[in-house]
């Protein structure tokens, strides 16, 4: 068992670390100790789990799936552990928070004031912000953060929390009155109301028919940096927009929008929660990781899914 579980988590740190290297480090082993229990853990699996080059490392199919159920077995297992510490000493102190503007009022405050609400020793600071933080130079615990983070310092711990997931959609009216897109060619003859900040081109990447990436540019004259006043103004037939699913799932689902080009997907962008490397982790810092862990997959995962696009497409 203490073999299978070592395997795990240098496959789970290579992962995240981008190399076998990096990871050594981080588990205090050598890179030859890493790569022979990754080539172990892949020789009882029977597949391989990296695609290695002399440039880069990538997970495969098989990798990628693996690894998101090791993610939530080590969860779990940290869960455990934090709910015995928590049964000994009670979270205080500090917590410092940073999360997207929207996504942190909407989706990380409420698990955050409930944690508060449970242990009335521990103090809660919130920080709402859409640009990169450096955590040690703000004194940040925990931040949650939208994008890739292969490019992270090697003194944080990233976990993967879902996908957020852009789908096209509009009002109603106004697709009563410009008509339905049906291929994402004619998305060009429609107006947008575009989330913009700064001179960033109006463009969307998207799927084509082919199944490639491709950037559509749509012509425009409403940009706003809120996603919430782009929202109103889409349920106003003012055009189509580009949004998160988590956040306009509600209103496809009651008809107030409507999706556009349900089977022409954007790239979906990765959401993970990271914190400071450190060797004894504060129980406050533990047990909001674990609660932050459980309750924002589902809520990412909110109207994504084959059923949802057959009924909204």
């Amino acid at each position: 068992m203490t073999d299978r579980l070592t395997g795990i988590s240098a496959f789970v740190q290579a992962a995240e670390a981008g190399s076998f290297a990096l990871a050594a480090d981080r588990l205090n082993l050598t890179r030859s100790a890493v790569g022979k229990s990754i080539a172990r853990l892949e020789e009882r699996l029977g597949t391989r789990l990296f695609l290695r080059t002399t440039r880069r490392q990538t997970l495969t199919a098989d990798g990628q799936a693996f690894y998101d159920r090791c993610v939530r077995a080590l969860a779990e297992l940290d869960a455990g552990e934090a709910a015995l510490c928590a049964s000994r000493v009670s979270p205080q102190g500090r917590l410092h928070v940073s999360a997207p503007v929207l996504f942190g009022r909407r989706c990380v405050a409420p698990v955050l004031l409930e944690l508060a609400g449970r242990y009335p020793k521990l103090e809660l600071q919130m920080s709402f912000t859409d640009k990169v933080v450096d955590l040690v130079d703000e004194n940040i615990d925990l931040v949650v953060r939208s994008g890739s983070l292969r490019q992270a310092p090697a003194d944080l711990v990233a976990r993967k929390l879902g996908e957020q997931t852009m789908i096209v959609c509009a009002s109603p009216d106004y697709l009563d009155r410009h008509g339905m897109p049906r291929t994402v060619a004619e998305l060009e003859g429609h107006h947008a109301v575009m989330y913009a900040t700064g001179r960033r081109e109006a463009a969307w990447p998207l799927s084509d028919d082919t199944a490639s990436m491709r950037t559509v540019t749509m012509k425009h004259r409403l940009r706003f940096d809120d996603l919430e006043t782009i929202v109103a103004a889409v349920k106003a037939g003012a055009g189509l927009a580009r949004l998160p699913c988590w956040l306009v799932a509600d209103d496809v689902r009651s008809g107030a929008l409507k999706r556009v080009l349900a089977k022409t997907p954007g790239p979906r962008i990765d959401v993970h929660l990271a914190w400071r490397r450190t060797r004894h982790l504060p129980s406050r810092v533990r047990i909001a990781i674990d609660l932050l862990m459980a309750r924002l997959p589902p809520v990412l995962a909110i109207g994504t899914g084959p059923a949802y696009e057959r009924s909204h497409g």
